[in-house]
Formats: structure tokens, C-alpha cells, sequence
């Protein structure tokens, strides 16, 4: 049996994860920076949930290296060119080819991204001759690895009306993030596609668009962006702010390596993995997540329970600019302890290469104001003369940039399309027999990558026939279905 019943809800956009590339950045005594097999540091470690009980640890996220840059200022506003319908279908068609698994339109080929929850393929859709990236995501990895607040969300009538949303289990959380991602429709924001889901087993499929650049920078390096082409990025980071913001999104894990450069350099957000959803003017949190060295100083506070969620994208959009124009982040240290201290209490200071304008420097320093009460907001951002070239450089209104999107519970509850079971069983003994895709969540020879969508892996000559998809290492039918 080839064909099943299924799929997917479409109408959206949405986010996806860090892309791995080849390095092109050496040292200047000729040595090549090789990141894939490295020690991260703490500045580069996303930082999990507190909660009790939480024992897997921080999962590690790589960064990856600079890529080619635009070289012109930025316009007013990204081009909103238009959306291109998701095509809907009712079957799912799994077929064991020669060289690829085949799941609908969608052939997979290269593993070209790995973390702690599943893989990334690319994919190939027939359809619209088009490359995606398909993550393949372990929901026990989710209900596993998931964090839950360390205190309990805010009560009363102001918690009702301005704070979080209630917390639900990591699987509805999924959920919820991919009904609100699917109807997300903005050019600095990576775009969701569609999704499958198994009910019954462990696997989840996402598809994204193919983000081809890869992420901004890395960091630390020896090679930080110009004003110019840090002022470019910037403003298309505010406004993809701003959007999350006007559809009550947080973010909150905001640096250069979640900033993918797209076709036409314009950059655009990705990661939700960690964000949140709110009600009313602000959101209210008190659990602490995220990559450390960006983590703001309340949500490092034994006394602050809770905290402003726009603030805390601000503060992390702060220091994504520092690293921009300085190559590494304000605050660091290898002890984690240490560095929390450090950004609770150092004051900031800025090295005396490069040398930067005072516009520049006035603008991080109200961003990283240890004071969340003080410190700038996004609309203020987008007016200070730094951003804006002193006028010269105006970016769209809030009315022009934004729509809102609303998620009732039913689209929340028709968010994933579910396949039958069956049809993950056919998919498992098609990976078996071709060997072509192998277990996504046991142990691989691989080095462990994140979950990415590496433009440099597309064929030079742009023929589908001539991809061949990677062998993984052979694994049993058992430990497949387990």
C-alpha cells in the first residue's frame, strides 16, 4: 500500500532553526576557523527552562560562519512580494525510489541539518521545482527536553489581561506555534509550509522555506559588519520585531545565528523553538530561557519573579547589535555563574576598534539598560537617528508594517494534519529497505548539527535527476518503530 489519507492546513509562515555551512573565514596567519566539532562557548549555548526535574541539560546549538553581504543601505521597508498560495493536498503518497524516499511531492535528500529533537532534510518538491527544508522532529524529544516555568504563572485579573497565555504541554505548545506560524506572513520572518503529523507515532514533519544564505555572522569574529551593513540588518530585524510584537509573540532568543540572510539579502527570523504567546500590552513571564550570553539581567534576578517580554527581546536585540559592529558580546565569561554575575552587575563598555559614531553607541547603551522600566522600547528604536540615518532612512509605520493575525482554538486544534499510522509504518520499512533516511532520533557517526537549511547543498547544475541522497548508518526495524 502506497497511498494514505491525509495532510496538511496551510495559509502561513514561520520560522525555522541555525543553517550550517562550509567556513570562508580564516584567522589573518592563514589557519581556518573550523566551528562544526568544537566546544561551544557560553555565549553560544542556548540556555533551557528552569524547572524542576529538567535533567537533560542545555541543548547545544552550533554558530556558524559569516556569509557574502548586501552592500546597499537599507530602503524603507523589505519588499513584500506576493505570497504564493500553499497548495493543499489530501493524500500522502509514500514511494521507495532508487535514490530518495519519496514522501507526496516531496523528495528527501541530503540530511543537511541534526539536533537534540530530529533531523533536517532537504527536500525537493516536484510540484514547483522548488528546494524546502524538511525538519523531522521526536515529539518524546519535545516531552522530554521541553521546559516548564520555575514559578507559577501570574494570577488575578492584570495576569488575565496582560500576561502570558496559559502554559500548556510541549506537544500543544507545538501546536499552538504552528497555527500561529502558518498564518505568519511578513519578508523578515522565515515562512512555515506545511506540516504532517502521526498522532500515534513519534515523528512530526515541518517544512520551511530554504532560507540559501545561511545566518548573519558568527561570533566571536575577527571580521564584525560595517555601520552600514549592521544598520541594514537592524532595521530589518526591528520590523520583524515589531511584527512578532503586534501578533503578541515574544521571541526571546534573539542573536546572529537565529538572522538568516535570504535570496535578496534581506534578513529573516527564525527559531521559535523558545518564544511565547501573550495576551494584553506586554507579555508577563517568569521562566528563563535562552542562550545565556543574551539573557537579560531580570530574568537572571533571585528577587524579580517577573518580567516584561518585550523588554527582554530588546535587551537581546541590544546585544545581537554589539556583536554586529564588535565581533563578540558585551558580557562573557566560560563560567556560567560568572557570566550571569557579570551581566547583573558590569557596566557596559565599548572596545576602541572599530571605532564607531556616538549615534551607534547611545542606541545599545539605552538597549542595554540593566533597568527594564528604562530601558528603549521598539518604537523608540525605530525613531533614534542611528537607525534612521538621521531621518534620512524612515522606517514604515507600525500600520504599514503590521497585520494581525488571530488563532482562534479551532485553528489551533486543526493546526497539524494527522497521518495514519499506517502510513509512518510504510514510511520506516521504505527507510530500511532504501536506507536512505535513516532513524532520525538514535545516535548517529555524525557530528551533531542544528536543525538548519544550508543553501550551499543545492546541486550547481540545478538538475533534480542528478541528487543523490546520503546513506545514514544502517539501523534495525525495532529500534525504528521504538
Amino acid at each position: 500500500m502506497a497511498s494514505l489519507i491525509v495532510v496538511t492546513e496551510h495559509e502561513g509562515s514561520a520560522s525555522e532553526e541555525e543553517m550550517e555551512v562550509p567556513s570562508s573565514e580564516g584567522f589573518g596567519d592563514g589557519r581556518k576557523l573550523h566551528l562544526s566539532g568544537r566546544k561551544l562557548s557560553l555565549q553560544e549555548r542556548p540556555q533551557p527552562a528552569r524547572s524542576p526535574g529538567n535533567g537533560d541539560g542545555a541543548n547545544q546549538r552550533f554558530i556558524y560562519p559569516s556569509l557574502p553581504y548586501s552592500p546597499v543601505t537599507s530602503p524603507h521597508s523589505s519588499p513584500r512580494l506576493p505570497r504564493r498560495p500553499t497548495v493543499e493536498s489530501n493524500r500522502v503518497s509514500i514511494t521507495g525510489l532508487q535514490d530518495c524516499v519519496q514522501l507526496n511531492q516531496y523528495k528527501l535528500k541530503d540530511e543537511i541539518g541534526k539536533g537534540s529533537y530530529g533531523v533536517v532534510k532537504l527536500a525537493y518538491n516536484e510540484d514547483d521545482n522548488t528546494y524546502y527544508a524538511m525538519k523531522v522532529l521526536s515529539k518524546k524529544k519535545l516531552m522530554r527536553q521541553a521546559g516548564f516555568p520555575r514559578r507559577p504563572p501570574p494570577r488575578g485579573a492584570k495576569a488575565a489581561s496582560e500576561g502570558c497565555l496559559q502554559p500548556r504541554g510541549p506537544i500543544e505548545q507545538v501546536y499552538q506555534e504552528i497555527a500561529i506560524l502558518k498564518k505568519l506572513d511578513h519578508p523578515n520572518v522565515v515562512k512555515l509550509v506545511e506540516v504532517l503529523d502521526d498522532p500515534s507515532e513519534d515523528h512530526l514533519y515541518m517544512v520551511f522555506e530554504l532560507v540559501k544564505q545561511g545566518p548573519v555572522m558568527e561570533i566571536p569574529t575577527l571580521k564584525p559588519l560595517s555601520e552600514d551593513q549592521a544598520r541594514f540588518y537592524f532595521q530589518d530585524l526591528i520590523k520583524g520585531i515589531e511584527y512578532l510584537h503586534y501578533q503578541k509573540i515574544i521571541h526571546r532568543d534573539i542573536k546572529p545565528s537565529n538572522l538568516l540572510v535570504g535570496e535578496d539579502g534581506h534578513v529573516k527570523i527564525a527559531d521559535f523553538g523558545v518564544s511565547n504567546e501573550f495576551k494584553g500590552a506586554d507579555a508577563l513571564l517568569t521562566n528563563t530561557v535562552g542562550t545565556p550570553a543574551f539573557m537579560a539581567p531580570e530574568t537572571l534576578s533571585e528577587t524579580r519573579k517577573i518580567f516584561s517580554g518585550k523588554a527582554l527581546d530588546v535587551w537581546a536585540m541590544g546585544i545581537t547589535l554589539y556583536c554586529f559592529v564588535f565581533g563578540q558580546c558585551p558580557f562573557m565569561d566560560e563560567r556560567i555563574l560568572s557570566l550571569h554575575n557579570k551581566i547583573k552587575t558590569q557596566t557596559l563598555e565599548f572596545p576602541d576598534q572599530p571605532e564607531v559614531t556616538d549615534f551607534l553607541k547611545d542606541l545599545i547603551t539605552r538597549m542595554l539598560d540593566k533597568n527594564p522600566e528604562s530601558r528603549i522600547s521598539v518604537p523608540e528604536i525605530k525613531l533614534h537617528p542611528w537607525v534612521t540615518k538621521n531621518g534620512a532612512e524612515l522606517l514604515p509605520t507600525e500600520d504599514e508594517n503590521c497585520t494581525l493575525v488571530e488563532v482562534t482554538e479551532e485553528e489551533v486544534e486543526n493546526s497539524v494534519k494527522h497521518i495514519p499510522s499506517l502510513a509512518t509504518v510504510i514510511l520506516v520499512k521504505t527507510m530500511i529497505r532504501k536506507r536512505s533516511f535513516g532513524n532520525p532520533f538514535e545516535g548517529s557517526k555524525r557530528e551533531d548539527r542544528s536543525l538548519s537549511s544550508s543553501g550551499n547543498l543545492l546541486p550547481k547544475q540545478g538538475s533534480e535527476d542528478n541528487l543523490k541522497c546520503n546513506d545514514l548508518p544502517n539501523v534495525g526495524e525495532e529500534e525504528l518503530l521504538s
